[in-house]
C-alpha cells in the first residue's frame, strides 16, 4: 500500500555525508510506489544549490540529480533559504516553518536525517 512519506534532511551536507545519503533513500522510495516530499532545512538547501563543490559526497550528489530532477520530486525549503542559491530545474515550494511542521504531521511516515 502506498504511503505519503516525507525525508527531512536537517543537516549540513558539508559537514556530513548523510544528507546525499537521505536523498538517496527518497529516489529510492519515489522509485516505489510512495509519493515521497524531501524537506530540507537549514543549509540543507546546499544539496540543491548551485555551488556543490564543498558538499561531502558531491560525486554520488551529482549522479542523483538529474533523475531527482527528472522525477519531479517535491522539495520543501524554509522561507528563509537564500532562493537565489537554489537551481531552477528542481520542484520547490518554500513554506513558514509553522506550515512544514504541519505538513510532515499530515504524513504516514516521516524519515528524519
Amino acid at each position: 500500500m502506498a504511503k505519503n512519506i516525507a525525508v527531512v534532511i536537517q543537516e549540513d551536507p558539508r559537514k556530513t555525508h548523510r544528507p546525499v545519503e537521505a536523498l538517496r533513500i527518497a529516489l529510492g522510495l519515489v522509485a516505489g510506489s510512495h509519493q515521497t516530499t524531501v524537506i530540507l532545512l537549514g543549509e540543507a538547501f546546499r544539496l540543491l544549490g548551485e555551488d556543490i563543490d564543498d558538499i561531502i559526497d558531491v560525486d554520488i550528489l551529482e549522479k542523483y540529480l538529474p533523475s531527482i530532477a527528472q522525477l519531479k520530486i517535491p522539495f520543501i525549503l524554509q522561507s528563509t533559504a537564500d532562493q537565489r542559491k537554489v537551481r531552477g530545474e528542481f520542484q520547490i515550494q518554500y513554506q513558514t516553518n509553522e506550515n512544514i511542521g504541519v505538513f510532515v504531521r499530515s504524513m504516514d511516515n516521516a524519515l528524519v536525517f
